[in-house]
């Protein structure tokens, strides 16, 4: 059975940082795309950051510059490192994997 959980999320104030977590059974995140989506209030949910199996990376403008998605082959997780956070931050944040599998989400609230 896969599982996807995330971990990491809490209440900032705004400038400060967070480090997601996303730990997988099932699966190794070492052969799949991984990606970081987030969710708004009202909002649909949209793509944060991915990593490919080869470890190529991409990132939303939104978060270009400020965010990094790094993976831990031996942990068996992928993490999302969140610096210089803005109030348009807040959301959930999910892990996907590949196309099929997402986490349950982990709550981020920044504050300004």
């Amino acid at each position: 059975q896969v599982q996807l959980v995330e971990s990491g999320g809490g209440l900032v104030q705004a400038g400060g940082s967070l480090k997601l977590s996303c730990a997988a059974s099932g699966i190794m995140v070492s052969v799949r795309s991984m990606n970081w989506y987030r969710q708004a209030p009202g909002k649909q949910r949209e793509l944060v950051a991915g990593i490919t199996s080869s470890g190529n990376t991409n990132y939303s403008d939104a978060v270009k510059g400020r965010f990094t998605i790094s993976r831990d082959n031996a942990k068996n997780t992928v993490y999302l490192q969140m610096n210089s956070l803005k109030p348009e931050d807040t959301g959930v944040y999910y892990c996907r994997a590949s196309v099929t599998y997402w986490g349950q989400g982990t709550q981020v609230t920044v504050s300004s």
